[in-house]
């Protein structure tokens, strides 16, 4: 039996950047060194939304 923790359930996507995105994500994870996923992650978890009013 397979067993999942829902916290850590994943869900990839795919997200189209204009170049000038790119190039200043690659250059915050190189200053920071920290990779893509992370930086994106803690930005999203940022995001304000009506279930964080509850």
């Amino acid at each position: 039996m397979i067993m999942t923790n829902k916290k850590w359930a994943v869900k990839r996507i795919t997200v189209n950047l204009a170049a000038q995105e790119a190039e200043k994500l690659e250059q915050y994870c190189q200053l920071t060194g920290r990779p893509a996923t992370d930086v994106i992650r803690e930005l999203i978890r940022g995001l304000s939304t009506s279930e964080d009013n509850k």
